[in-house]
């Protein structure tokens, strides 16, 4: 999935003639907190809500209260997961869309973002989550997967994250089994430590585990 396939029809543009005050009422309306600013058609910026509240004068248009705004933005042919990754790194709600011209395609949200990505075949499976951790120097994914097919399941999807300050890898998994002890042990007897497990029995924890997981990835 590419950015292109995610552009939202439900978030407008503001234009440089708009005023302040009407870029807070829209933020309040389409419950975000960025907004894209066009001028003659073209992306000039992202404007967030604390650059308005910093303004004395809200009723002034946006031309007149800002000189720059940042030009943060994604290319429309990006993977989803580039998306996702700069959205967190620069703790926006929104992110504008553009082509290889630089021409704005539209936006999306990051509510709308993490409804992509829970909605994805691999999270609306059910299964099991587990977490464990190794040393990266030794971290490998095919030798993973070859330890859990062993047991006849399946991988349906991951992530891995790396404190900046340690030398350990933490590996979450989803596997579509819901009873992982046979699993567990077999990570266990090939030195991996096994630091949580999750089992998805009902529609309504899977549900949540989706949501934990994605939030969990925009925090680091």
């Amino acid at each position: 999935m590419k950015a292109i396939d995610l552009i939202s029809d439900n978030i407008p543009p503001l234009i440089h003639t708009d005023s302040g005050e009407k870029a807070m009422i829209w933020m309040e309306e389409f419950k975000v907190s960025h907004l894209a600013v066009l001028k003659n058609g073209n992306f000039v910026g992202l404007l967030s809500e604390s650059d308005i509240l910093d303004r004395l004068d809200d009723k002034e248009t946006l031309d007149v209260l800002f000189d720059h705004l940042p030009r943060l933005y994604v290319n429309s042919s990006v993977h989803v997961y580039e998306v996702l990754s700069k959205m967190a790194a620069a703790k926006v709600t929104v992110i504008p869309i553009l082509n290889d011209q630089e021409a704005y395609l539209g936006c999306i949200s990051s509510h709308e973002l993490l409804h992509h990505l829970a909605s994805t075949n691999s999270m609306k499976e059910e299964g099991g989550i587990l977490v464990i951790e190794c040393n990266a120097i030794d971290y490998s994914m095919s030798q993973i997967a070859q330890i859990i097919e062993s047991e006849n399941a399946k991988i349906l999807s991951s992530y891995i994250f790396s404190k900046s300050d340690s030398k350990k890898l933490e590996v979450t998994l989803k596997i579509n089994q819901l009873d992982l002890t046979r699993i567990m042990r077999s990570f266990e007897r090939y030195d991996y430590t096994v630091k949580a497990s999750f089992q998805a029995k009902t529609h309504e924890n899977d549900i949540q585990w989706r949501y934990d997981v994605l939030m969990n990835y925009l925090k680091f």
